[in-house]
């Protein structure tokens, strides 16, 4: 089972590189999101400090949101996702690992890339630890709970939009955590229980996410 989760991985990131204009393009979203808001509220250091928590959680859940169309679409289109339900595998497993793989190429790329954009609004060293750490946490739930919508849409007209409104009552909870947690750091509070609380949401997505997903996607092929 453990090689079959591997194998399923470094395929997924194999064709990953091969199609390097879809990752792409969740980045440069990503950073041009966040790179415009300076320019149009101005250069007021304690305003930008004051927006940056939401700007930056709020760029990173729509980075999310738009690579999810590639989740389980190609394996749909190929085929793939019928041999993997003949799997004598657990589909939830199988599950799994494709959504490890989306979050190692659409989501640690956004944890890597927030430090260096948060200099644009002048956030202190503590803060950005702190939203580092939310993303490294959070990311995760956005492509375990994106993966249920992407599942659940899977092969329907207009999925984009049908996906994104399953999915945004989901990622509220993310997106307040991950932001608190930055506000009260720069409010001089602790941001742990934020995280803790972000935590949590990990903790229930890693359990349950998987089999909802395998549950969704048996639905869809029949």
């Amino acid at each position: 089972m453990l090689a079959t989760f591997l194998c399923i991985i470094r395929r997924d990131l194999e064709l990953a590189l091969r199609r390097r204009s879809d990752v792409f393009t969740t980045l440069f979203f990503f950073v041009i999101v966040i790179s415009l808001f300076p320019l149009g509220v101005g250069p007021e250091p304690a305003l930008l400090r004051t927006m940056a928590p939401g700007i930056l959680w709020v760029a990173a859940l729509l980075a999310a949101m738009l690579s999810l169309a590639r989740l389980f679409a190609p394996d749909h289109a190929d085929g793939t996702l019928e041999q993997m339900l003949l799997s004598p595998e657990p589909l939830a497993v199988l599950v799994a690992a494709k959504i490890l793989a989306h979050w190692l190429v659409a989501g640690l790329p956004l944890v890597l890339l927030a430090p260096l954009l948060a200099l644009q609004f002048d956030l202190s060293p503590a803060a950005i630890g702190t939203l580092t750490l939310g993303l490294l946490i959070g990311t995760p739930v956005l492509s375990l709970f994106g993966a249920i919508g992407g599942a659940l849409t899977l092969g329907v007209r207009g999925s984009g939009v049908l996906v994104a409104l399953l999915v945004l009552p989901l990622y509220v909870p993310v997106l307040i955590f991950g932001a608190g947690a930055v506000g009260a750091e720069m409010s001089g509070m602790d941001g742990a229980a934020h995280l803790s609380l972000l935590g949590a949401l990990l903790a229930g997505a890693v359990a349950l996410a998987p089999w909802a997903t395998a549950r969704a996607l048996r639905i869809a092929l029949e």
